[in-house]
């Protein structure tokens, strides 16, 4: 079967998004399965000790199916194992987007990565986190195991993030990602052994 006859198959199947978040959303990932809130674009993710985990994702995201507000709060948990770092999250993306390979891939949202590039950046990119519409810093590191909380607010174009409650970086978008094609959330990941928890989602007025 062609790629294109895949694609198709899948798309005549596919189940109705649940509905959008609303004002807010939580996820403390304390079940046995990831189940239908979730589109896995590869299968790699796992519910372990009540908290998510992936390895060797290869920028394959598993999409949260619930449409974001468009300016909103998100929280999350976070954690490495490995000493590449390497924490992602994909927000304002299609849902859908996944890399075909292992070769280069560009998100349809913004892309926040701790800890990237073994351990040697962290950054905020617009859609391709190889390019140059990112901010970025080299410091600090991911620890192995430690667990850190992020929150990530937008409003309008303007995105701030803030780690365990300290800012880390901020972005400004003069064309922010907004509308079909820029909804959704995704937990994304290279190679490195990371875990996520305690997802949450508000509305921003």
């Amino acid at each position: 079967m062609t790629r294109l006859a895949v694609l198709l198959a899948l798309a005549a199947c596919k189940q109705p998004d649940p509905p959008p978040v609303g004002d807010s959303f939580t996820d403390t990932f304390d079940r046995s399965a990831i189940g239908g809130d979730y589109r896995a674009t590869a299968d790699v993710y796992r519910l372990k000790d009540g908290a998510l985990n992936v390895s060797a994702g290869y920028n394959h995201p598993l999409w949260l199916r619930k449409k974001l507000p468009e300016n909103a709060v998100i929280e999350v948990d976070c954690w490495s194992k490995s000493p590449a770092g390497d924490l992602k999250l994909e927000i304002w993306g299609d849902g859908e987007s996944y890399a075909e390979d292992r070769g280069a891939y560009t998100s349809s949202g913004y892309v926040f990565i701790f800890g990237g590039w073994s351990n040697s950046k962290s950054e905020i990119a617009r859609g391709n986190e190889h390019g140059t519409d990112v901010a970025a810093r080299t410091a600090p590191k991911v620890e192995i195991g430690r667990k850190y909380h992020w929150k990530i607010a937008r409003k309008g174009g303007h995105i701030d993030w803030t780690i365990d409650d300290q800012p880390f970086l901020s972005y400004d978008d003069k064309q922010p990602f907004t509308g079909v094609g820029h909804e959704y959330l995704a937990f994304d990941d290279w190679e490195a052994d990371v875990w996520f928890d305690n997802l949450s989602i508000r509305r921003l007025e």
